[in-house]
């Protein structure tokens, strides 16, 4: 995409000739307008092509299409159409194209399609049907991770084997590389899409197939998703309210440009000025920091445990960790101590990305513990901040190259934090940028979501996430007012959307909970408020080890914490109290 392009795209947003539509959105040249008249009828037992096809009536006079291309593709959706459709035995089942499999499905048919929101856009999505046990009337959207077109199979699954259809879509992303940001050069549309628009533009095509194979309206529609997947969750609520009764948001990575910022000061701050070879800080002195961080503050909500409950409270200093004069942080293999310049760069990358005119906050550091929070037993970082700093150039420098600024040769040197930001907001904000916190929209028709967020993330700050909330709250006027629709819940010890040293299953992203209840699982959670009103006063999350659970805690909705008891089994959700 040329300079102009952008220049031009940005007009079109300030003008609002180029609009993020909503549900409310009346602009034609999107493609996402309310269907009309002849596809959507007043009563939603005739609506949405449901008569199409052949297959058992039911007691609403609808008859159900059948699971093959032919009928589908026969169905009228707005501004998407259906490419195959089969019937996919029970058992299990590898994703085609690659070596992916998904063991013990029931039964379904796996639909195949396609949606566009306008001219040059192209969502490619899958829905599965339940086609021999009892479909629920519910529809649950999966979201995505990172810039990857891979759609969330694992959720997918999940929810499928408790009754639901599921969706999934590629965010408008087709190459084959995940980590390929130019597919949005020469195509505005596409960061439309990928930012703001995808999920919205397959759940209505989505929820009329469903429709269509089970003969009966869709009675609910959730969204369940981490990371980008809670990006996507935070659009929804924010530009589209009427699709969902109810999101689940992980780790939302919806404060997208000054995410990327935070992870360029974290690159800048961890190598010398111009320096690409030699990174001040290495994993395996990450790993010294984060033991050395449990080790300090562990305990101090009563229990020691290996997990920090809020890094909040932890005034840990890297100083501590500094090599006597004559000292070498690396003897050997082993990392035993920090240099001068490691404890700085430490300092710096705990402060957080700031606006070096203002002084102001552009994006929080990452909290204390979050530094390696999943190592290997042989010592390797599988979850830390080494994973998103960059090497030997910052981590999503191609989102600068080519999303802000179009050129292959940018210098992460010469960013300013100040003038280069306001650039990227006016570029790019206003397509991928979801944190006005506005959702009266959303609470007014009723809906509810459930945030959650790993206080050991160390791709996501949590920091951040709390900041969203504190947003939220503040326009919602007080305390129970955003309590009746929306709560967080911050999970000690959990890395990005799941894992981590705590207690960190609990339904989130790919992993069945030990027990499928409302207590204890985050759509079970969701459905019983959306269904019965039962607020979620806490979810129970475990830790699993080789398939035991070996412990309990509650998660406590924000700002309320855990607090031990004092007596009783620490490993047991019983002795802990949210207040």
């Amino acid at each position: 995409m040329s300079f102009v392009s952008r220049v031009a795209m940005h007009a079109m947003l300030l003008a609002g000739a180029l609009v993020i539509p909503s549900e409310r959105s009346e602009s034609s040249d999107l493609h996402l307008q309310s269907p009309p008249a002849s596809v959507v009828s007043a009563d939603p037992s005739t609506s949405l092509g449901m008569t199409a096809g052949a297959g058992p009536s039911t007691s609403l006079g609808m008859t159900a299409v059948g699971c093959d291309s032919a009928s589908l593709a026969t169905l009228p959706l707005e501004h998407a159409h259906v490419t195959s459709a089969s019937r996919v035995a029970a058992g299990p089942f590898t994703i085609p194209g690659t070596q992916f499999t998904i063991s013990a499905l029931p039964a379904f048919c796996r639909v195949r399609g396609e949606a566009s929101s306008e001219k040059g856009s192209r969502i490619r999505f899958e829905l599965w049907f339940p086609v021999d046990s009892a479909w629920n009337a519910k529809l649950l959207v999966t979201g995505n991770g990172g810039y990857s077109p891979m759609l969330g199979y694992p959720d997918m699954a999940m929810a499928l084997r408790r009754g639901y259809a599921v969706l999934g879509g590629d965010t408008g992303h087709q190459t084959e590389n995940p980590d390929d940001l130019t597919f949005v050069v020469g195509h505005p549309e596409r960061m439309l899409d990928w930012g703001t628009r995808s999920i919205h533009a397959i759940t209505g095509p989505g929820k009329a197939i469903a429709a269509a194979l089970g003969a009966k309206p869709v009675r609910r529609a959730y969204f369940f998703g981490c990371s980008t997947g809670g990006h996507q969750a935070v659009a929804e609520m924010e530009a589209y309210p009427e699709d969902f009764d109810g999101v689940i948001a992980g780790a939302p990575g919806n404060n997208r440009i000054r995410l990327n910022a935070g992870f360029l000061w974290q690159y800048r701050a961890n190598h010398a000025p111009h320096n690409d070879s030699t990174p001040i800080l290495t994993p395996a002195s990450l790993a010294l920091v984060t033991r050395a961080v449990v080790a300090a503050c562990d305990a101090m909500d009563g229990v020691r445990d290996g997990v920090i409950d809020d890094p909040r409270d932890c005034d840990w200093r890297p100083g501590a960790l500094l090599c006597p004069a004559d000292g070498d942080p690396a003897d050997g293999d082993t990392v035993s101590c920090l240099s001068s310049a490691q404890a700085q760069a430490l300092e710096t990358m705990y402060a957080g990305a700031r606006n070096p005119r203002t002084r102001a906050q552009i994006y929080p550091g990452w909290p204390r513990g979050s530094e390696a929070s999943i190592v290997a037993p042989n010592g390797t970082v599988l979850s830390g901040w080494n994973r998103y700093w960059g090497t030997n150039a910052p981590a999503r420098a191609d989102f600068w190259r080519y999303w802000v600024f179009d050129d292959p040769k940018w210098d992460w040197w010469s960013f300013d934090f100040d003038r280069d930001l306001a650039v990227a907001d006016a570029m790019v904000g206003g397509a991928i940028d979801h944190s006005t916190a506005d959702l009266g929209a959303f609470r007014r028709r009723g809906a509810k979501a459930i945030l959650y967020q790993g206080w050991a993330d160390p791709v996501v700050s949590a920091y951040d996430a709390i900041a969203y909330y504190e947003k939220v709250r503040a326009a919602q006027g007080s305390q129970s007012a955003t309590d009746s629709f929306f709560r967080l819940f911050m999970v000690p010890g959990m890395a990005h959307c799941a894992r981590g040293p705590g207690a960190t299953n609990f339904g989130n992203q790919g992993g069945e909970a030990p027990v499928c209840d409302a207590e204890h699982d985050l759509i079970e959670a969701l459905d019983a408020w959306v269904e019965r009103g039962t607020a979620p006063d806490h979810i129970i999350a475990s830790r699993v080890e080789n398939g035991a659970v070996t412990r309990t805690r509650p998660l406590c909705p924000y700002p309320r914490r855990a607090h031990y008891a004092g007596r009783g089994n620490s490993d047991d959700a019983a002795s802990f109290t949210c207040r």
